[in-house]
């Protein structure tokens, strides 16, 4: 890392949530080889995307709790209004 480069937040705590999405994405694969049930194929495909959704929740939650009011301690204009923006692009997306 260089050294003026800033410090992101540690979200390793996620990766046991996207293994088991990486898994159920792996199951809806081999349910659509296998044929199966079309509902049953939307639900696991359902619950793999409620599951990401919940990763990404929590990581824009501490993104806005860590980076965002990092920004807004600094009193740096530029700063804040920089994390204004990527939040606005992350939620209009």
């Amino acid at each position: 890392m260089k050294k003026d480069s800033p410090q992101h937040p540690d979200h390793s705590e996620h990766l046991k949530r996207l293994n088991r999405v990486r898994g159920q994405l792996d199951g809806v694969q081999k349910m659509i080889e296998e044929r199966r049930y079309c509902p049953d194929i939307v639900f696991q495909i359902r619950a793999a995307a409620k599951a990401l959704q919940a990763v990404e929740n929590e990581i824009m939650k501490t993104h806005v709790h860590g980076c965002v009011k990092t920004a807004i301690k600094s009193r740096d204009e530029k700063e804040v209004a920089k994390k204004i923006d990527e939040i606005m692009n992350l939620v209009s997306k």
